[in-house]
């Protein structure tokens, strides 16, 4: 994730596979079958690989029709993915979130707030990150309150100082996080993105996973973790042997393609990233959970044709 916005830093283009789900099926699965007026919203089970697309992806309004939250949720199930990753918590209450994922029927696996970029845990500035920590907070209640599991975090930028003083910045500032995280069950899981920590921006592949691995082992905690980006870091390491690597620190995927050969962002299933040793490192860790699109989203067609793209890609 970075804050560029998803049409301006990738410019995809529209390229579909074909469907092997079906859609129609969702809300019946989401649904529990209880009658009261709180719903329990579960996603379909027994898969191991759930498709999610961010909310970001989902317009705010169509046919000049505004959407509301349980709207757009209800969009992204009716193109078929098992649930949501509310990436604009920053502007819902832990009750809104909540009575959208009931109006909706639409499961929320995971929150983030943008503004991680702005209130940086490793800024210099003490406001900064405690106005940071916060944002953080204000996410773990509202995956909390919708369902979900977790929340994604980027843990700062490496321009804010020398790499030792602004990773021990950020660590001690998630370490004031993890007691709520543990007390409402929501994993903090540190995404990989390009803002200049823990790999060389300037050194070539084949670049490997370690420095992510010592910073999340370095709490010793079960409540922090990764969300590994699988497009992000194509340009600096082999994302099978960065599977391997985080093994059971991996618990949440992002999803979007890369060309190495061409230095950009791709549809998903364009450009040469390897997505046969993806599935190979993917089933050695016996990885189970959520998989998130993070490209230009759309109607229901360019959702639809995402979430084509992702079973293709994990070979679904």
């Amino acid at each position: 994730m970075k804050k560029n916005s998803f049409l301006n830093r990738r410019g995809f283009l529209a390229a579909g596979a074909a469907s092997v789900a079906v859609p129609g099926l969702f809300h019946a699965a989401a649904r529990s079958a209880e009658t009261d007026s709180s719903p329990v919203v579960r996603p379909l089970q027994g898969k191991r690989i759930l498709l999610s697309c961010k909310l970001g992806m989902i317009p705010r309004e169509t046919g000049g029709k505004k959407l509301s939250l349980a709207d757009r949720l209800k969009l992204a199930g009716e193109a078929g993915f098992d649930g949501v990753d509310l990436d604009q918590a920053g502007e819902c209450t832990p009750e809104q979130a909540r009575d959208a994922v009931r109006q909706s029927g639409v499961f929320v696996h995971n929150a983030i707030n943008h503004d991680h970029w702005k209130d940086r845990l490793t800024s210099a500035n003490a406001d900064e990150r405690a106005r940071g920590v916060a944002n953080i907070e204000h996410c773990i209640r509202v995956s909390h309150a919708a369902g979900g599991s977790g929340v994604l975090i980027v843990v700062g930028q490496g321009t804010d100082g020398p790499a030792d003083v602004i990773e021990e910045r950020c660590r001690q500032e998630i370490k004031k996080l993890i007691p709520l995280a543990a007390a409402l069950g929501q994993a903090i899981l540190v995404e990989n993105v390009w803002n200049r920590m823990f790999y060389d921006h300037e050194a070539p592949p084949e670049q490997t996973a370690e420095q992510f691995v010592r910073f999340v082992d370095s709490f010793n905690s079960p409540w922090v973790a990764m969300y590994y980006d699988i497009g992000n870091h194509w340009k600096y390491g082999r994302p099978g042997d960065w599977i391997r690597a985080f093994g059971r620190r991996c618990v949440k995927l992002d999803v979007k393609g890369f060309s190495r050969a061409e230095n950009k962002f791709t549809e998903i299933t364009e450009g040469d990233l390897p997505w046969d040793q993806v599935r190979k490192a993917l089933d050695e860790i016996g990885f189970a959970g959520w998989a998130t699109a993070e490209v230009g989203g759309g109607d229901l067609d360019r959702l639809t044709q995402v979430r084509q793209q992702m079973q293709k890609a994990f070979g679904l």
